[in-house]
């Protein structure tokens, strides 16, 4: 008698993988590189390294211009993975 542990039990049934887990190649670099982005946005990082007023660029303090840019460089990871089709 089978399980429906066992691999011979599972014969003739579709498997499913996970929609969690990354299929391509540029799926797994836009998910590293939106995670490692998304990382540098947020506490401790936002807290010890980031946290100077100046020097100011284009006017704006330091701290603001760098959490821009992260937050322009997220949109574009997903722009680029939009466009990809991932």
């Amino acid at each position: 008698m089978e399980t429906p542990e066992t691999p011979e039990a599972r014969k003739g049934r579709p498997t499913y993988r996970s929609h969690l887990i990354p299929r391509t190649r540029d799926g797994w670099i836009a998910t590293v590189t939106f995670l490692v982005i998304f990382a540098l946005a947020m506490p401790p990082f936002t807290h010890t390294v980031w946290d100077r007023l100046y020097p100011t660029i284009l006017g704006m303090p330091f701290f603001y211009s760098v959490l821009l840019f992260l937050y322009l460089a997220l949109i574009g990871v997903l722009i680029w993975a939009y466009r990809r089709g991932v």
